[in-house]
């Protein structure tokens, strides 16, 4: 009979026997999986799709409106060209040209002391402030021209997307609900 200390020794020698052939290398399969696949014939390539040529299109029609431009800048365009515009960078800028024109609302107007129409323009701080032929208004350089009862005229300087400016004309008109 074998005596329990010999015993132990023989299992645990008989166990460390099993785990041992039960680990094999990983990276032996690894290799013998990629040898595997290096045997195998190629696959061969799609062939890249064959593409059709886009036809050529001479554009013809200089002469005609162009479809990118809206026409009324169009008009603004031909009716600028050769004649050379820039803003008056070294004025002074008056309290009304901090605001976008479409922020500002023509309130009325009144006869000054001189006998010119004065203009009344709100500002969207609610402010009235006093406007009159040759004053500056909005933040395109608004040069007032003309001042009816009803509405003020100005003409713009703004880029024309050429390097360049062209003057465009703008009107304010009453605002009919008098806050």
């Amino acid at each position: 009979m074998i005596d329990k200390p010999r015993l132990r020794l023989v299992f645990l020698f008989g166990f460390v026997a099993l785990v041992l052939a039960g680990c094999e290398s990983r990276t032996e399969n690894a290799m013998l999986k990629m040898q595997e696949i290096r045997n195998q014939p190629p696959l061969p390539v799609e062939p890249p799709p064959t593409f059709t040529p886009v036809p050529s299109y001479s554009y013809s029609s200089f002469q005609l409106k162009s479809p990118f431009v809206p026409t009324s800048i169009a008009n603004e365009l031909k009716v600028m060209s050769g004649k050379r515009v820039y803003p008056n960078l070294s004025r002074p800028l008056q309290p009304l040209e901090s605001y976008a024109l479409e922020e500002l609302f023509m309130k009325g107007t009144m006869r000054g002391a001189s006998g010119k129409i004065i203009a009344l323009v709100r500002t969207p701080d609610g402010e009235i402030e006093q406007v009159q032929k040759g004053s500056y208004m909005g933040k395109n350089h608004g040069r007032i021209v003309g001042i009816t009862p009803n509405e003020i005229s100005l003409i713009e300087v703004v880029p024309d997307g050429q390097d360049g400016f062209i003057e465009r004309p703008r009107n304010l008109v009453l605002y009919g609900n008098a806050q």
